[in-house]
């Protein structure tokens, strides 16, 4: 599909774009070669058939989440990356 300097002229000024002629030209040839990619697209779109992502035998394979109840908090604690007292510090969310 080929698009004319017409068409370019009216998509600039919808766009409120001021271009030269040589600048035009050359969006002629650009745009012109896109809309030809597009058609070779859908002619494509057309030949393929849709297939689902959804797979009825997929299985979940997140593990339950269970809590675990640590007997040496001071140990826990040493692994983090900033502590108050006998709580983690973490960066403020909200402010």
């Amino acid at each position: 599909m080929s698009i004319s300097l017409e068409e370019v002229n009216r998509i600039a000024k919808l766009a409120r774009l001021s271009f030269n002629e040589t600048e035009k030209q050359k969006l002629q040839t650009e745009l012109s070669s896109i809309l030809e990619y597009v058609d070779q697209l859908k002619e494509i779109e057309s030949k393929v058939e849709p297939q689902l992502f959804d797979d009825p035998d997929a299985v979940n394979l997140m593990r339950d989440d269970v809590a675990i109840k640590i007997e040496d908090t001071e140990e826990f604690l040493k692994q983090a990356p900033g502590r108050e007292g006998k709580f983690v510090k973490v960066k403020s969310v909200l402010e």
